[in-house]
C-alpha cells in the first residue's frame, strides 16, 4: 500500500516541475522535514539572475551550461539545515551528481516515480548510479 504523504509530496512535486521553462524535461523537487512540514522547493531552470528567454533551452550545449537541477535549487532555496529530511522528485529519481549533494547535505530518504521504459533508456547509467549511492549510504531510495 502507498503512503499517502509519499503520494501526496509527488503530487506536490509533479506541481513544481511544471514551473519549468525546460520544453523537454520538466522536473520539480521538495525537500520535507520528518514531521511532514515543507522545508524547500525547487524545479529545474536557470539562476535568478540571469535572462529565462525560452530560446536558450533550445540548443542543449546552452541548456546544460546553464541550467541547474530541481534538486540543486531546493537545496540552495532551503533556509534550515535538510539533515534527517526526505526528497520527493518528479519525474524520476536524481541523477547521480544531484544524488551524492543530496547525501552530502543530510536526506535520509528520496522517494521518485519508477522511470519509465523511455526515461531509462535515457539515463539508466545514472539511475543504477543513485541506486548504488544510495545502497552505500544507508539512503533509503523508495521508487513509486
Amino acid at each position: 500500500m502507498k503512503n499517502k504523504w509519499d503520494t501526496r509530496f509527488l503530487d506536490l512535486a509533479k506541481l513544481v516541475s511544471t514551473w519549468s521553462k525546460d520544453p523537454s524535461t520538466q522536473v520539480g523537487a521538495v525537500i520535507i522535514r520528518p514531521n511532514k512540514t515543507i522545508v524547500s522547493t525547487g524545479f529545474n531552470g536557470f539562476p535568478q539572475k540571469m535572462e529565462d528567454n525560452a530560446t536558450l533551452y533550445l540548443t542543449r550545449e546552452e541548456k546544460y551550461s546553464r541550467i541547474i537541477h530541481a534538486e540543486i535549487n531546493a537545496l540552495l532555496f532551503a533556509t534550515d539545515s535538510i539533515k534527517d529530511c526526505t526528497l520527493y522528485t518528479f519525474p524520476f529519481a536524481p541523477c547521480d551528481r544531484c544524488c551524492v549533494q543530496m547525501i552530502q547535505a543530510g536526506i535520509t530518504k528520496i522517494v521518485a516515480p519508477k522511470a519509465t521504459k523511455e526515461q531509462l533508456e535515457r539515463w539508466k547509467d545514472s539511475f543504477d548510479k543513485t541506486r548504488n549511492y544510495c545502497n552505500e549510504c544507508n539512503v533509503e531510495l523508495v521508487e513509486i
